[in-house]
């Protein structure tokens, strides 16, 4: 078995993968007569391979057991994949250049105020959540074609990943 380490969400540690989404930096356009800040271009979202739409929906996901099995990766090769929490909870990310080598693996911890766009083609693990029910905005594709390819570890290929959930 191994143990994946968890490292902190940077745009820089992750820009191999996607994007970070975050405000941190990100200079505020004064709007609705200075009632409000807008953020612009925290994500290209890239959905629009064979006549794909973008598809905004809501997801609710669910804790799991510790230490987290981590047996399946997925890829979309025919568009971007983008999570935000809606909770303010921190959650964790995983994701690998290459599903068969270990090495490749990383494990990121993400703030309840940063989300990631998952590049197209980027082998990530399913949404995982440090506390239950936490929902999520997601942008993504819809459209005709295939764009959800699958990876089972086989048990060679046995990763935990141990967060720290007294924060959550």
């Amino acid at each position: 078995m191994v143990r994946l380490s968890i490292e902190p969400l940077t745009k820089q540690a992750f820009a191999p993968f996607g994007e970070v989404i975050e405000t941190d930096g990100a200079i505020p356009l004064s709007i609705n007569q200075g009632f409000a800040e807008r953020f612009n271009d925290l994500a290209e979202i890239d959905v629009a391979a064979e006549g794909g739409q973008t598809n905004i929906s809501w997801f609710v996901a669910s804790l799991r057991p510790a230490p987290i099995a981590i047996r399946l990766m997925e890829r979309h090769p025919l568009g971007s994949q983008l999570f935000m929490p809606l909770n303010g909870a921190d959650w964790l990310v995983v994701v690998c250049t290459d599903p068969r080598k270990p090495e490749s693996y990383r494990a990121f911890a993400a703030t309840g105020q940063q989300g990631v766009n998952y590049a197209r083609n980027c082998w990530h693990h399913p949404l995982l959540v440090l506390k239950a029910a936490s929902p999520f905005l997601v942008v993504d594709r819809k459209g005709d074609g295939n764009n959800l390819e699958e990876y089972w570890l086989d048990e060679t290929m046995q990763l935990d990943l141990m967060p720290d959930r007294h924060e959550a």
